[in-house]
């Protein structure tokens, strides 16, 4: 038996400084791919779209709104010579508009995706991808048979702590992955009266956690879920209908994933992920999902803090149209790629289908977005 005064506490370590290991994760851009891009929905998430296409360079050619005002709005701050129309059909007519960007919401999403394959278009789609994962499967299956490529706008991936995480996961930086803990307090007390967000039953969930359950999906790649068990809570302080605090637990073979979530911390928001693997730890840790400065890496032979540069609502949204554009030149799979979203989806709808029923779902069984 351990002496007393050593019981419960780790053996002591001796910090070593290592130097920062190479780690790619900044986005990519084509080599000289630089095809016409068509944006259909020029909502408030769009001016993050145009604004990140601007700034790598790359060329919008068409915007299209049913309310035609809004997109000549944003044609005159970010695009002056880009065509403007009301009826998303004419953009997709243009023949030399080889690449479109689809960002209105879910449900209007899905015949617009299909009518922009038919059309002889790549897509890249805005996120939540699909509410039932058989409708997905279809539009999949479509693109492969129109030769086409059809990717999914979860552009956490490319943000500089997330992209960071997984290519040094790919490189074996740390192993294999025994477990991810992802911890978050923010405000998201602006969403109160907005219908859009106010009807989604698990806002926290579905809405904002798809990305973290996308998250998952690369870090945990080679690794197969087993059960996914979720709750999701309210209550009377808050100022907004949907639960503000929710968590969900994945099991693997060999590994857990844990997401704790509180979407209603005034004060005091921070937000924390820890990656432990079977060779060292990854950390990351900030007052937001935008502002995340540093990654800590910890190793037999030492840790070091590595600075990063970027942050989420610039790097993510050039990640995902750069991996697609890239992907067209080289003729690959783009690594968000709709197919490989799905996956991402089965984590979700299970969640969801578990915060409804209390019990623990396997990935796959539910095939739509409980309740939302």
């Amino acid at each position: 038996m351990p002496d007393d005064d050593d019981y419960g506490l780790s053996p002591e370590k001796v910090e070593k400084s290592i130097d920062p290991p190479p780690v790619d994760y900044l986005p990519k851009k084509p080599k000289s791919y630089n095809p016409k891009i068509g944006l259909i929905g020029a909502g408030g998430i769009s001016e993050f779209h145009l604004k990140n296409y601007k700034e790598c360079g790359f060329e919008v050619a068409a915007i299209a709104n049913r309310t035609r005002s809004k997109a000549e709005e944003k044609r005159d701050q970010f695009y002056p010579d880009a065509l403007v129309f009301e009826d998303y059909r004419e953009l997709l007519a243009v023949e030399d508009i080889e690449v479109v960007d689809v960002t209105p919401h879910p449900a209007d999403r899905l015949p617009i995706l299909r009518e922009s394959l038919i059309a002889g278009k790549h897509v890249l789609s805005q996120k939540p991808f699909v509410l039932d994962l058989s409708e997905g499967e279809r539009l999949v299956d479509l693109a492969k048979e129109k030769n086409l490529k059809i990717a999914v706008n979860q552009n956490g991936r490319w943000a500089p702590h997330f992209s960071y995480l997984r290519n040094a996961i790919a490189s074996g930086l740390i192993g294999r992955v025994t477990s991810v803990d992802f911890s978050l307090q923010w405000d998201q007390t602006w969403i109160k009266g907005i219908p859009a967000f106010e009807s989604i039953r698990h806002l926290v969930l579905f809405d904002f956690a798809v990305h973290w359950f996308d998250i998952t999906n690369c870090l945990m790649t080679g690794q197969t879920p087993s059960k996914v068990f979720a709750s999701a809570v309210g209550y009377s302080e808050q100022v907004y209908n949907p639960p503000a605090l929710a968590s969900a637990i994945m099991d693997y073979p060999e590994a857990q994933v844990r997401m704790a979530f509180n979407a209603h911390a005034k004060l005091g928001e921070e937000d924390v992920t820890t990656v432990v693997g079977t060779k060292g730890t990854l950390r990351t840790r900030g007052p937001g999902l935008n502002d995340q400065p540093e990654v800590e890496v910890c190793l037999e032979e030492g840790s070091v803090k590595v600075p990063l540069t970027g942050s989420w609502f610039e790097s993510g949204f050039q990640g995902t149209m750069g991996e697609l554009l890239c992907a067209i030149e080289e003729n690959r799979e783009p690594s968000h790629s709709a197919r490989n979203n799905l996956q991402s989806l089965e984590l979700c709808f299970a969640a969801l289908e578990s915060a409804e029923t209390g019990k623990s779902v396997k990935p796959g069984e539910a095939r739509r977005a409980s309740k939302n």
